[in-house]
């Protein structure tokens, strides 16, 4: 063979033909670095079917590369000489193979950036860092929006991207007269036994090879191999793609905040997965969402929902994680530092609300976005719980959990520990919208009707003295005038119940006990 002339390095959420790192390669003279390291797969003890998922996923895109031509250096976790580190491949690789240049395509977390800007000084070898253009907006474009502005809203840079693509557009103004039609997105759901099954991706050889690896490598982290049913390739999530689209779009949007035991996905489209991973292009996906509308088959509070989701929310938490680290790591405006409990990783609480979408999150490596804003982040909110321990843990468990997406979604959405950077306000709630959106609180060991005391749903006092004891930072805030006047309006007897009972249950916490 020639000698090489680049080293093209993949990540393992690199997995797409069209990445800009493969851009100009001749399978000739190139040659394709890609590895699975003990570093990665170990800095948070991630879900065993997040590690299935991304290891299986990786081994099946090296194939596809060979069957084009390309000679594809892997490493596997279990490979004799793995060094176990990025860096250490990359050095074995440089030694082995001599080439003129390393081409790589940026990756999606600071800390990995911030160590390949020394690849170049470190291997005495040109660094080639292309922009990732599986996004819309560039680090550089979001940065000139955000520039000036008193607050950067999602809804204006959402707005922006539309005009940008042209999705949903009529000329200058949305199809249908309104850019956003999350109001009519949030109806409860009720059990449907006619919902379409959704496709089954069976493991094959790759795969199960792949999940006795992770057992038997991993068995004290979250889950178990056993029941993944993940797209692994471009072709499977495609599958899932399509199948969303026809069966489950039409009625996404009016059901995309509701929850019910024992339908842990709805109407969900659930491929934020492949998506993150680069087996599916998200622009496309966009396109294909918005021609259901035009054809009749999807309603556009439906359409538009899921393309904000994409278009808007996804570019827009990029948009800011790249804005503000790594500094926005160690945000934490409210203070909170309570340690999480135990029941995050066991489900073990009386909480029927959080037992189910711990217990689901614990089978499935999934919870949607609801479930973890309005109950899991919720709670930990309420209750003080340490945002960067969340952050950790719902990067830990959730199979779609990237930093660049998950970090802002937590320390900013969820926790409002960012100050109201992110979020206009705390998504803090009482169990009463629990109740409202879901058949959660349906035989809980809590009565969610009963305001404090014993027996009363542990959500309603915890969201009182939430803003209670946060009045000094949050009373300011435009968006909880309302709760704010209404807890002044209260008698001060009935206020220090509440303060009573939120502190009788954090002890409990604290303690250790099953709550």
């Amino acid at each position: 063979m020639p000698a090489c002339r680049n080293l093209i390095f993949i990540l393992g959420d690199q997995l797409s033909h069209s990445i800009s790192s493969l851009e100009g390669a001749d399978p000739a003279r190139d040659v394709i670095l890609m590895c699975e390291v003990a570093e990665e797969t170990t800095y948070v003890r991630h879900h065993r079917k997040k590690i299935v998922l991304i290891l299986s996923a990786m081994r099946h895109f090296a194939e596809e590369l060979r069957a084009e031509g390309y000679e594809v250096r892997y490493v596997r976790l279990d490979d004799a000489n793995n060094s176990g580190s990025f860096t250490g491949e990359l050095e074995r690789a440089i030694k082995a193979l001599k080439p003129q240049h390393l081409i790589v395509t940026e990756p999606g977390e600071w800390r990995v950036l911030d160590a390949m800007r020394s690849w170049e000084t470190t291997y005495k070898l040109p660094v080639d860092i292309r922009p990732d253009g599986r996004f819309l907006c560039s680090h550089k474009d979001f940065q000139a929006w955000a520039e000036g502005r008193r607050e950067l809203t999602m809804e204006f840079f959402y707005r922006e991207m539309r005009r940008r693509t042209g999705l949903l557009m009529d000329g200058a103004q949305p199809v249908g007269g309104r850019w956003n039609y999350d109001a009519e997105n949030r109806k409860p759901a009720k059990p449907d036994l006619f919902r379409p099954p959704r496709p089954s991706f069976p493991p094959d050889s790759i795969t199960k090879e792949v999940m006795d690896l992770v057992d038997a490598r991993f068995p004290d982290h979250m889950g178990k191999a056993a029941g993944f049913n993940f797209p692994v390739t471009r072709d499977e999530a495609q599958r899932a793609a399509d199948s969303f689209l026809a069966s489950f779009l039409p009625q996404f949007g009016e059901t995309q905040d509701a929850m019910l035991k024992g339908d842990p996905f709805l109407n969900h489209a659930l491929l934020s997965f492949s998506i993150n991973l680069g087996l599916l292009d998200p622009l496309a996906l966009c396109w294909a969402a918005e021609r259901e509308y035009f054809e009749g088959r999807a309603p556009l509070n439906a359409v538009e929902g899921f393309i904000r989701q994409i278009i808007g929310w996804r570019e827009y938490v990029r948009g800011v994680y790249w804005l503000f680290m790594p500094e926005y790591a160690r945000r934490n405006y409210l203070g909170s530092s309570r340690p999480l409990p135990s029941f995050f990783w066991t489900a073990e609480t009386k909480m029927a609300c959080l037992a189910t979408v711990i217990g689901e999150t614990i089978d499935n490596a999934y919870a949607h976005h609801i479930q973890r804003l309005m109950v899991t982040g919720n709670f930990a909110m309420l209750a003080g719980l340490d945002p960067h321990a969340l952050h950790e843990w719902y990067l830990e468990v959730y199979a779609d959990a990237f930093e660049w997406v998950e970090m802002p979604n937590v320390i900013g959405m969820s926790q409002f520990a960012d100050g109201g950077l992110l979020g206009s306000k705390p998504y803090a709630a009482s169990g009463a919208y629990i109740s409202r959106m879901s058949d959660y609180c349906d035989g809980c060991r809590y009565d969610v009707r009963k305001k404090s005391g014993e027996g009363a749903c542990p959500f309603n006092a915890l969201y009182w003295d939430f803003l209670d004891r946060n009045g000094e930072k949050l009373r300011g805030n435009r968006r909880l005038a309302q709760p704010y006047a209404t807890w002044l309006r209260m008698e001060e007897g009935q206020r220090e119940t509440y303060r009573r009972s939120a502190q009788a249950f954090l002890a409990k916490l604290d303690a250790g006990e099953v709550v």
